[in-house]
């Protein structure tokens, strides 16, 4: 399960009104609580699981899975390696326009200086504008609009060059 997905299930247990969700998978345990003095907050507890079959056999599982799970990153990492990632300073909701009806920040393509504004993260009612720390052009925007971010995650990949 990706970040993505996670998400999607909070604004979803958010919506329906439960208060509080269990999900259980082979390798990871997410809890979301919802508390109805704190209207749209959320939660979440994530933990991933020790899969059992892994203590039964390490070895011959470890030497199956290794190759297979070793080449995605790799090839991830060598195609954004050239890339500045630009990171959240704080834990919020992410923003790609100022308001709803305004144009959005910047979008991919787009050539940025160092001090333009990004985003916005809203952090307790606080709107925080996260402005670019170097120049270049947007080659992928991470985060969907109007979803949590966590403190460090990635938002934004630029091309320095």
């Amino acid at each position: 399960m990706d970040i993505k997905e996670i998400q999607n299930l909070i604004k979803f247990v958010a919506k329906s009104g439960a208060s509080e969700v269990k999900l259980e998978m082979d390798d990871l345990k997410i809890t979301i609580k919802t508390g109805s003095d704190n209207e749209g907050v959320s939660h979440v507890q994530y933990a991933p699981v020790a899969a059992p079959q892994m203590a039964q056999a390490p070895a011959q599982q470890a030497e199956a899975a290794a190759p297979a799970e070793a080449a995605p990153p790799k090839a991830a990492q060598e195609d954004t390696s050239k890339f500045i990632t630009i990171k959240s300073p704080i834990i919020g909701t992410f923003y790609r326009k100022p308001s709803p009806d305004k144009p959005l920040f910047v979008e991919v393509g787009q050539t940025i200086s160092e001090g333009d504004v990004l985003c916005v993260i809203e952090a307790m009612k606080l709107f925080n504008e996260i402005e670019s720390e170097v120049s270049g052009k947007i080659v992928k925007v991470l985060v969907d609009d109007s979803s949590p971010v966590e403190f460090d995650q990635p938002l934004f990949l630029i091309d320095p060059s």
